[in-house]
């Protein structure tokens, strides 16, 4: 699988079969010759004690150069060879800071990937739908891939132990469905709670810190929280700037009341202070970078749905209010949401008090269950556009002239076929905006 691409740097990770054998990444420049080929620096990793799990960084790499790299493995006591199919490409990104506007970005995003094992998920009909999806996906001509939450289901068979925590993403992982996308593009995720835990853990769940590192070991994004607690990170991609939140590091449980006395419940937290604190932070610096189109705000539980009967921000009215005042009374431009979760995909709009609208980006699933909306969501006043009982996936397009860049959203289906679109304006996203 490929990670990020930064400007001078790529991650590669990768999973051996055989626990004695080891890799070797080279790589080269794809306008040279292999001749010219450097070997990745090899980085620790979580995942030795259970699986074979490598890591490489590939470094000094020039701004906007196509690279090409080779995977190689060497089993004990002979030399490397080529490994089948272990190849890739690469770009990195364009260094245009002071010197022209950013270029357009496309990038894919979903969450809910389910993957069935008969003998231990639930009788009847299998849960997990056509997963040729990713096929389709990895046929895209995009930046990178955002994982929503959900990108692997543990199963009841799997919450009680660390082992069965492990199992699960590795047997996920090695779906050869999805060996196309992993490697033709960067991937980076956030979690919820079916690769957290089981269904709607929180903060209580005994083996959070196993669920943890098993994280770390099968994602390469560039920060895990502070290094001990969380998932959370900052990822930047030419104009626009992602916070990847942990929506059940530090969670309170859904039953407790979102009131007390008739306010909000200040001891009920989705996100937690010191989470809080640092995309509070994090969002101050953005704001600072006049490069800056769009802030994106992603997490696993939908944050605005007014009328969803199930786990949301709204369902926190203390940290949400919080987070809603900051970016008002801040006057932090340019942000929405993107979540997943739901098994369906959405856009909800919401408009709070001397504030710009707010939307919420849903999608999913990719191949879990999907539902039909009913009850008070069958009308959702707040949906702008909505898909259900379809599997699907997001492509997000950014475009346009400085200062006037638009962000556009595709919900596409299996067979790459285009269910829904949406578009918002970087102007219609700022303090002040329609007044």
């Amino acid at each position: 699988m490929l990670g990020p691409v930064t400007f001078r740097t790529a991650s590669i990770w990768l999973e051996l079969e055989q626990p004695a054998s080891k890799a070797v990444v080279k790589y080269w420049p794809a306008s040279g010759s292999k001749v010219q080929a450097r070997e990745a620096f090899r980085l620790p990793t979580e995942g030795q004690a259970r699986y074979n799990i490598q890591k490489f960084e590939l470094s000094a790499l020039e701004p906007a150069t196509a690279y090409q790299y080779e995977v190689l493995v060497a089993l004990p006591g002979k030399p490397a060879q080529p490994a089948p199919g272990a190849v890739g490409r690469f770009t990195t990104p364009e260094l245009f800071q002071w010197r022209k506007p950013a270029p357009d970005v496309t990038f894919l995003t979903g969450s809910c990937s389910y993957f069935n094992e008969p003998r231990f998920d639930r009788p009847g009909k299998p849960y997990g739908g056509d997963s040729s999806i990713f096929e389709t996906m990895a046929k895209e001509k995009a930046a990178f891939m955002l994982w929503l939450g959900d990108n692997w289901y543990t199963r009841e068979v799997d919450y009680t132990s660390a082992w069965g925590l492990w199992y699960r993403p590795h047997r996920d992982r090695s779906a050869p469905v999805l060996q196309n996308l992993l490697k033709s593009m960067g991937h980076l995720a956030i979690w919820d709670d079916h690769d957290y835990g089981p269904n709607d853990y929180a903060k209580s769940y005994f083996l959070k810190n196993e669920s943890l590192d098993a994280f770390r070991a099968y994602w390469l994004n560039p920060s895990h929280g502070d290094g001990k607690e969380g998932i959370y990170s900052r990822y930047q991609y030419n104009d626009v700037d992602f916070f990847l939140l942990d929506d059940r590091w530090w969670r309170d449980d859904e039953s407790l009341p979102d009131s007390t006395g008739g306010k909000p419940n200040e001891n009920k937290h989705m996100f937690g202070k010191k989470q809080l604190d640092w995309l509070k932070d994090e969002l101050r610096i953005s704001k600072r970078n006049p490069y800056v189109s769009f802030r994106i705000i992603a997490t696993g539980s939908q944050v605005l749905n007014p009328v969803s009967p199930f786990d949301k921000m709204l369902n926190f009215q203390a940290e949400y209010n919080e987070l809603v005042s900051f970016l008002r009374d801040e006057k932090i431009d340019g942000v929405l949401f993107l979540t997943g979760d739901r098994h369906h995909s959405e856009i909800i709009k919401v408009q709070p008090a001397g504030l710009y609208p707010l939307y919420d980006v849903t999608c999913s699933p990719l191949t879990s269950g999907t539902h039909k909306f009913g009850g008070k969501e069958a009308n959702n006043p707040y949906r702008v556009l909505g898909i259900d009982q379809l599997q699907n996936y997001g492509r997000i397009s950014v475009t346009g002239e400085r200062n006037k860049r638009t962000l556009k959203v595709d919900f596409v289906g299996i067979k790459g076929e285009t269910l829904g679109t949406w578009q918002v304006s970087e102007t219609e996203l700022r303090v002040g905006a329609g007044k």
